[in-house]
């Protein structure tokens, strides 16, 4: 076993695994795309050589983080199937990778995560700060309820796709200001989190991408009245692989996230998948039946793009 998929995953282990996954499969390319809050590496996995290319990402929200071993574990299985030129989920892992380059970036909120998993000394002054956030939302559970980043704003309601309403929404609901979950921030890409993925975007040309959360188990593909071509039906077949099920998103929700913002800009099939079912952050022991339910998804999204 190279990913470690039985322990709350935080940053330090996502930066082992990485390491171990490079000694064993030299072909995969890591870089790092940003710096988060407080200087933690934004971590970045290149799997295939394809000219045609794929993102998926996931734990932009902290409490989340269930997703980014699993983002790992699929990284660890095409590796191995590409290398044994083997199959995986029905198909020849060296046809995928030789059309397609896969971006993986598991884990977009490392400090957030290292909170939620107490991967942080409770004494330092993130800890204290974070806390004091929280103290100001009694009703949100310390930390397990924390969804944004270490400077107390949600990473996914930051781009600029609808911030303006995502804003007006937000602050009627209270989040006027640094929460553990659903504060806009003062402006759009303030963060540096979600300006590395804003960025990183920009530099390549997505045919498709993925964004892991929790919990739901469904997947949306559309924004607003957008419907990307072959999103709907790219959609369907993940729906089928997973048996997730295809989904509008709900109102207050649907603004200033990173799939709103990519079919804004691309008009491409971009997809939120709500991985799981129960209260965030899921218990590691979902991992198999997550990891079973989407390995389907992240290899047609390769295929289909």
């Amino acid at each position: 076993m190279i990913v470690h998929t039985n322990t709350n995953y935080n940053s330090k282990v996502l930066q082992e695994d990485i390491f171990s996954l490079l000694n064993s499969y030299p072909f995969i390319k890591a870089s790092v795309i940003g710096y988060s809050f407080l200087g933690s590496p934004i971590h970045c996995l290149k799997i295939g050589t394809g000219p045609k290319e794929v993102f998926y990402s996931g734990s932009i929200h902290a409490n989340e983080w269930i997703v980014s071993p699993v983002l790992m574990k699929f990284a660890q299985d095409l590796s191995n199937a590409y290398s044994n030129n083997d199959n995986i989920h029905g198909y020849n892992a060296k046809e995928i990778l030789n059309s397609t380059s896969i971006y993986i970036v598991p884990m977009i909120n490392p400090d957030g995560v290292d909170l939620v998993t107490n991967s942080i000394n409770t004494e330092s002054g993130p800890y204290i700060y974070a806390s004091i956030i929280a103290n100001n939302y009694p009703q949100i559970p310390f930390p397990s309820g924390w969804k944004a980043n270490l400077n107390g704003v949600d990473l996914n309601l930051q781009f600029p796709a609808g911030w303006e309403q995502a804003k007006e929404i937000k602050y009627s609901q209270g989040f006027n200001r640094p929460a553990p979950r659903d504060f806009v921030g003062f402006g759009p890409l303030t963060e540096p989190e979600s300006l590395a993925i804003y960025n990183f975007t920009l530099k390549h040309d997505f045919k498709l991408i993925i964004t892991y959360h929790t919990q739901g188990q469904e997947i949306y593909w559309n924004f607003q009245n957008i419907n990307p071509p072959r999103g709907f039906e790219i959609g369907q077949q993940f729906s089928s692989a997973s048996g997730y099920e295809l989904a509008e998103v709900p109102y207050n929700s649907s603004f200033a996230g990173y799939k709103d913002w990519f079919i804004q800009n691309y008009k491409r099939p971009g997809y939120t998948i709500e991985a799981g079912l129960g209260n965030n952050p899921l218990p590691i022991s979902q991992f198999d039946e997550i990891y079973n339910d989407n390995i389907g998804i992240l290899v047609l999204g390769a295929i289909l793009a």
